[in-house]
């Protein structure tokens, strides 16, 4: 034995070399903590392991991993970043080689968790001191002062530390994965989507440090429907009961826990279960339902409480944000029908040319949110019209020019009603009512636009308000059939109308005229 690893089995009754194929592997639980031992010297490696062979430290074990040189060192953690401990001799194949895995481990690989006990046989090469204060390491030992004792009160030290760190670590990424979920379900457009969503972001922040293991978590979500509560989601054990009474796939004891929650109108947390009452207003009461193999941690129990903190907050945003938005297509379509009512027009013609309109803007493959606003924008597309007199707009016989050119105002009226606004539904609807008179060909009003120059929104608007019209009665027309209107769309394809729209409009001609017979005027 060298000078080097003399004083390292001191208190050692027995010096026992262990060969490298010695199993020691088997004597470590499951779960334990990984020690690098980085040291050109083997016996190094074999009294190491001697001595620490027994150590536990929070109920586990350290698991060994043997490089013999700087650069065996830098492969291995690379292979585990999830390495505790690495006891790392400066000099080996050169006199920094200990100090270069320093440096590769914390500024290449980016890992600041991991401990590094620096040892050295030979101080003088490489100071204390400076060392310390140069490298960002956990401790610096001489190999002649490290007793068995120092050494295991090194690692105790440096664990302790790792603990501490991937504690810190964990909460922090806790904390964003509560912020990432809040976005997540933020972005949800229907309450069953929300609620959904709810349930599989929660699992995920409980999921996340356990690696997915199979059935460590389920869960449920269920809606108050009527009395019962019924199972719109379901994640593991539960995720084929959607549709079933809750009361029915809980033990007694569970729903006991999941009316006791409802009371209280929040949270409860009982060993195993997680349980979440959603209810205000707006809804009638939703109830998240989490199930673990074990207890729940104290800190799990903060994290829930958190989320659910935020969740809820999201689901009150998503409520109120669904009542605007229910009123504002209220308040459209209501005053789209004002403006057809002047023109003694039922108010079904806006919410055909609404429905037209979806149709052929998911044809032209715009993005959702585009079509959901085009389709609650158009019903304002003859908003203008509130401006012209009665006597010109419900005039039944032909329109003089001077009458034609007071009727064509509505465009630029409608548009000036609207344009001021920051509201993005607004700003399509003022474009709408401005565009949907031009032609592809040039000839429309009132600025006479061409080809692409005029807005999407408004082209697409442009066949649907025609084709309706010209199915409908007025004051100074009879309907046509729809053999007639056909023909007329083919003649003008390329001139009054985009051609592609044209194009998609009869590839859903079928969903068009059904729409037409579900809307038709009573």
């Amino acid at each position: 034995m060298n000078s080097e690893t003399r004083n390292l089995s001191e208190d050692l009754d027995e010096i026992i070399i262990i060969d490298d194929n010695d199993t020691i592997g088997e004597q470590i639980k499951t779960e334990t903590w990984k020690m690098i031992i980085v040291d050109d010297d083997i016996e190094v490696h074999h009294i190491t392991k001697l001595v620490l062979r027994d150590f536990e430290f929070e109920g586990k074990h350290l698991s060994f991993l043997s490089a013999y040189s700087g650069a065996e060192a830098i492969q291995l953690i690379k292979d585990n970043p999830d390495t505790a401990v690495i006891l790392l001799d400066v000099i080996m194949e050169k006199s920094d080689a200990g100090l270069n895995v320093i440096k590769y481990i914390r500024n290449e690989l980016g890992n600041k968790i991991v401990r590094i006990i620096l040892r050295t046989g030979q101080p003088g090469e490489t100071p204390e001191e400076e060392t310390i204060i140069s490298y960002d390491i956990n401790d610096y030992k001489e190999k002649s002062e490290l007793t068995s004792k120092k050494l295991l009160t090194s690692v105790i030290t440096a664990l302790r530390s790792f603990r501490d760190l991937i504690v810190l670590q964990n909460n922090k990424l806790s904390l964003e994965r509560i912020i990432n979920s809040s976005y997540v379900i933020h972005r949800q457009k229907t309450l069953n989507n929300f609620i959904n969503e709810i349930l599989s972001q929660l699992l995920y922040l409980l999921y996340e440090g356990k690696k997915y293991v199979n059935n460590y978590y389920s869960g449920l979500a269920a809606m108050m429907d009527g009395d019962e509560f019924v199972i719109v989601s379901g994640v593991e054990d539960y995720a084929n009961v959607n549709g079933r009474y809750l009361k029915d796939v809980l033990s007694q004891e569970e729903f006991e826990n999941v009316l006791e929650t409802l009371q209280a109108e929040g949270i409860v947390c009982k060993g195993k279960y997680f349980i979440a009452c959603f209810k205000n207003e707006a809804i009638t009461p939703v109830i998240v339902f989490v199930r673990c193999k074990n207890d729940l941690t104290e800190w799990e129990q903060d994290l829930l409480a958190i989320y659910y903190t935020n969740a809820f907050i999201a689901l009150d945003n998503f409520m109120l944000t669904n009542e605007i938005e229910s009123t504002q297509k209220e308040i459209v379509l209501t005053l789209g029908g004002i403006s057809e009512a002047r023109s003694k027009e039922t108010g079904n013609h806006v919410k055909r040319v609404a429905e037209y309109s979806k149709i052929l803007a998911l044809g032209y493959n715009l993005k959702e949110e585009e079509v959901e606003i085009l389709k609650q924008a158009s019903p304002m597309h003859d908003i203008g019209k509130l401006a012209i007199p009665d006597a010109i707009l419900n005039k039944p016989g032909k329109l003089t020019a001077e009458e034609f050119d007071v009727i064509k105002t509505h465009s630029q009226i409608g548009y000036d009603m609207l344009k001021n606004s920051n509201r993005s539904l607004m700003k399509v609807a003022s474009i709408i009512a401005l565009q949907h008179h031009e032609k592809f060909d040039g000839t429309g009003y009132p600025q006479r636009l061409q080809g692409e120059n005029i807005h999407i929104y408004g082209r697409i608007t442009a066949v649907a308000d025609v084709f309706d019209a010209l199915g409908s009665e007025r004051v100074y027309k009879k309907a046509w059939d729809l053999d007639r209107i056909i023909e007329l769309f083919k003649e003008e394809r390329g001139k009054h109308f985009d051609p592609e729209l044209i194009d998609i409009f009869f590839d859903n001609l079928s969903k068009i005229i059904q729409v037409k017979d579900s809307l038709a005027d009573i």
